[in-house]
């Protein structure tokens, strides 16, 4: 395309894969300039990601239904694909470019990115204009008395309410102003052109009609009382702020776990070495068995313990898993088979659509009892009482568990007593103060 004569602005979009109440988008279309819509497809992210990855489709989708949208006003979002440094100095050169904006992220690579490309903006004399939109509050808003971060959920969870005010959940109506982007018929990159193809895994759309009895019916993976909202909120395509609008009326119980995101976002914030180990530093003195037999036993569903087998062969299959669900599965893996937590994340970070690094990160080291505010460490979740509580008729695990009543379906892997007292000798060893 023919870049236009006038000064532009960018909007950059990262995390944040919607046309509506979009903080940031709404600040830029407001500036009175005319827009460039941006989205760069990140070598450095796809690099290590399998070519039929369904949140890359998941991502490519939305941004085609984004583009679908900007083409009545003749526009249409601008895909790159490359390092994104690499990507903004050919920009400069197409552009007259004012300033670019986008909403902030507050994880470390994230982070580092977009330091990065802001030195190299402003050489160029552009600013970076970044706002507050993938959370309610920004990770520095909600700290103790003193100043520091907090380390456990509950008093995190108070302050956070305290604080709420409807500031926090205004609309910002980026909707009404797409006229301000510029127009431009660049052809739309297909996930072919960026070296993918179309994954046979889809994003369930959200829904908040089933949140009435969320409290009471939340921890039965076979009924439907959840909102399938986690990979919408991982990529933007809902504004947070109007889900907890939306929610509140139906159920408190679930806002609270809009604030168990918001407690792990700021953990990774502040402490992002617990990217690579124990919140608790402490704890990576355990011994981990680390057998890569049963590890693979436990990724393909086959641990024989049903409720286990079920949530894997349920997140193999669809990209999704229950949230109860995953708490047996990362006990069982951690507990039972004294596999590093570590291991288990970073399958889940492979196959999960809604995969959020704190928040994966938060809940394997909550459900290892390495982690900040996490379950006491001799908390270890028998599998078999678990799916009597909360599969008793047995129904998620028939959905799942084809074979559970054939001859090839595998005894269980370990005795669950003879498990658990030795998770427990692992850990009073390591936790014992050195000599």
């Amino acid at each position: 395309m023919t870049p236009p004569k006038e000064n532009i602005n960018v909007f950059w979009f990262r995390r944040d894969l919607r046309l509506t109440d979009n903080k940031g988008l709404w600040h830029a279309l407001a500036s009175g300039k005319k827009i460039v819509p941006l989205f760069i497809f990140d070598e450095d992210i796809l690099q290590s990601l399998s070519k039929n990855d369904a949140r890359v489709s998941f991502i490519h989708h939305l941004l085609e239904n984004m583009h679908n949208i900007l083409s009545d006003n003749s526009s249409g979002i601008i895909i790159k694909h490359g390092k994104p440094i690499d990507i903004w100095k050919n920009l400069v050169k197409e552009y007259t470019i004012d300033a670019v904006y986008c909403n902030e992220d507050y994880e470390p690579y994230g982070i580092n990115r977009d330091r990065e490309i802001s030195a190299f903006l402003s050489t160029n004399s552009i600013p970076l204009n970044s706002y507050q939109d993938h959370v309610i509050m920004h990770p520095n808003e909600v700290l103790k008395d003193d100043g520091s971060p907090f380390k456990v959920y509950t008093p995190f969870s108070k302050k956070w309410k305290n604080l709420l005010t409807s500031q926090h959940l205004k609309h910002y109506p980026s909707e009404d102003v797409l006229h301000q982007f510029i127009e431009h018929t660049e052809p739309f990159l297909s996930l072919d052109n960026i070296g993918f193809t179309k994954s046979t895994i889809g994003v369930l759309p959200y829904t908040i009609s089933s949140l009435t009895h969320y409290k009471e019916l939340r921890d039965y993976p076979a009924v439907k009382a959840t909102s399938n909202v986690s990979p919408h909120l991982r990529f933007g395509s809902v504004s947070i702020r109007e889900l907890y609008k939306n929610t509140q009326q139906k159920s408190e119980h679930y806002g609270n776990e809009l604030i168990w995101r918001e407690f792990f976002m700021q953990v990774l914030y502040h402490y992002p070495n617990v990217v690579h180990q124990s919140f608790n530093v402490k704890y990576d003195r355990i011994e981990w068995r680390n057998n890569e037999e049963e590890f693979e036993r436990w990724c393909k569903g086959e641990t024989g313990f049903p409720i286990v087998d079920a949530g894997m062969r349920e997140l193999n299959v669809t990209g999704n898993m229950h949230n109860r669900v995953r708490m047996i599965v990362a006990s069982f893996l951690c507990k039972d088979l004294l596999i590093d937590w570590r291991w288990g994340e970073a399958y889940f970070a492979e196959k999960l659509l809604d995969f959020e690094l704190s928040s994966n990160n938060g809940n394997w080291q909550w459900a290892a009892g390495t982690g900040c505010d996490a379950a006491p460490y001799f908390r270890v979740f028998n599998p078999h009482m678990q799916q009597e509580k909360f599969d008793p008729k047995g129904e998620y695990i028939k959905k799942w568990v084809t074979n559970l009543n054939e001859l090839d379906y595998p005894k269980p892997m370990v005795d669950h007593s003879f498990a658990r007292d030795r998770a427990l000798k692992a850990y009073k060893e390591a936790l014992q103060p050195s000599a």
